[in-house]
């Protein structure tokens, strides 16, 4: 299938993240939003026109970067990035309602490319990170409210969804949820089964090396065996054993200290009705190279109940991951199939067998884009990786590229001015549209797959239509049929 463009051309200067869809109602097809000093909602009909625009400078936004709707579109997600230092990473995230387009509400986001999620339809997810050292932190994950006007003493407006400890300076970013429930209507006409000849992967369970993986006592072993293993590697180091860097040790001893004081994943496989938290993270250098999955039970998918983590175990400080996916390279994209159960992750890889020594200095990337997919259900890699973009960015400046995913095709952005679709059952690149820079954005219109939108830094926002739609748009509509005159009215007509 090729496609045919029609475009818009947008004033200002566009940012990556610039559009997202969400929902999944009608109304979700008439609208996106642009990702510049001000939120501005358009309609996208065959005549584009602004819905609704909010200066957000006066609350120190230096820019939007990412919108997501509600399920029942009666609420938008904008996720900004506070004007400050170079190296400041504060963002914030604000609710507006789509019925008066007016501000529900604010929530600080740190760093900002945690962008930030909707978990239900009145409760968002936001983050925030503390440093614990040089290179090691926790990000803690919160569940707050749209609404903060809570009269209710058992609801909370915020409450602590998840704390994890942050290793060799990486963080949590890019937040996204999967419901499990929808995965039993797979849209994916060829599955893993199809491929069976093909080379996968599997996720890892739980730890990042082999010794904490064997190790029986990883979250139950107490204050003795942590101090013994602190012991150890001080002795080692005084001794002259261990030629530790200062990171090296700092990373070492975070992870003893965390051995005895991680809450283990809670078992719970079978409900269908938890979700999957999802977010890029690490543990060998700040480069987001791992994909966390963490579950998210029916219990935990409200605010209501105890506040900032009451009830946990005193010992208890961090929680563990149920799953992790390793891409050996620089995550640059994630995004969700529309039932949720498969997840596309644009990579950009390290030289094969390249090891990290420093957590500063992460390996050089392919200037290839790996669009890699994986199966939530069976945690297992599947298809071929869709190739075609390509990113020139080095990897201390690499920023994120947007992807989308809709029943039959598969859009991402790219750095070679370009945005490319591809059929997601048969791997065939369908087409390339063409930009006169950066795409940083792809958004399909949730209920009509052949209309997508790209963003771009060369200021403009294209919609593209495929040939068939434009053939039925354009093709003349019958006249209508004269409506025949009821026999009894034409019989009495003609008594007279």
């Amino acid at each position: 299938m090729c496609w045919l463009l029609g475009w818009y051309a947008a004033n200002g200067r566009l940012y990556p993240g610039m559009s997202s869809y969400g929902g999944s109602s009608s109304t979700a097809t008439t609208r996106w939003l642009e990702m510049c000093p001000a939120t501005q909602i358009w309609n996208n009909d065959l005549t584009i026109s602004l819905l609704h625009s909010a200066d957000m400078r006066p609350y120190n936004w230096s820019y939007t970067q990412f919108s997501q709707f509600n399920q029942d579109d009666s609420l938008l997600l904008a996720s900004g990035v506070f004007l400050g230092p170079h190296n400041s990473s504060s963002g914030e995230i604000a609710v507006i309602s789509l019925d008066s387009f007016a501000l529900l509400s604010r929530v600080r986001n740190k760093p900002y490319d945690v962008f930030g999620c909707w978990l239900t339809e009145t409760s968002l997810i936001s983050g925030n990170l503390h440093r614990i050292g040089d290179i090691t932190s926790c990000s803690v994950l919160w569940l707050n409210n749209a609404f903060q006007d809570v009269e209710s003493e058992n609801v909370n407006v915020v409450k602590r969804l998840f704390k994890i400890q942050n290793l060799n300076a990486s963080t949590i970013r890019t937040v996204m949820v999967a419901d499990c429930s929808r995965f039993d209507s797979p849209d994916l006409l060829l599955d893993a089964s199809d491929q069976a000849g093909l080379p996968c992967r599997v996720f890892d369970l739980g730890g990042d090396t082999e010794e904490e993986a064997t190790d029986p006592g990883l979250h139950t072993s107490g204050s003795d065996h942590v101090k013994k293993g602190l012991r150890r590697v001080f002795d080692s180091v005084l001794d002259g054993h261990g030629q530790l860097s200062d990171c090296a040790l700092e990373t070492k001893v975070a992870e003893l200290l965390a051995q005895g004081h991680t809450k283990p994943p809670e078992c719970n496989d079978t409900d269908t009705r938890n979700k999957y938290l999802i977010f890029t993270t690490g543990c060998l250098t700040y480069s987001p190279h791992q994909i966390g999955i963490k579950q998210i039970l029916p219990h935990q998918m409200t605010t209501a109940g105890p506040v900032l983590g009451e009830g946990r175990g005193s010992d208890a400080f961090f929680d563990a991951l149920d799953h992790v996916i390793d891409v050996h390279g620089h995550i640059i994209g994630m995004g969700l199939s529309p039932d949720n159960r498969y997840l596309y992750v644009n990579s950009r890889a390290w030289p094969p067998g390249s090891v990290v020594a420093d957590p500063m200095q992460p390996p050089p990337i392919a200037e290839e884009i790996d669009l890699l997919v994986f199966d939530l259900k069976t945690m297992r890699e599947v298809k071929r990786a869709l190739r075609a973009h390509r990113a020139y960015t080095p990897n201390d400046e690499c920023f994120f590229i947007f992807l989308d995913v809709s029943r039959d095709f598969v859009a991402s952005g790219a750095e070679d001015r370009h945005g490319y679709i591809w059929d997601r059952h048969y791997n065939i690149c369908l087409a390339k549209l063409r930009h006169e820079d950066v795409v940083n954005s792809v958004a399909f219109s949730p209920q009509e797959q052949e209309l997508l939108l790209t963003a771009s830094d060369d200021a403009t926002i294209k919609a593209w239509r495929s040939p068939r739609i434009v053939r039925v748009l354009q093709a003349p509509r019958p006249r209508p049929r004269p409506r025949p005159r009821p026999f009894f009215s034409w019989f009495a007509s003609h008594r007279r």
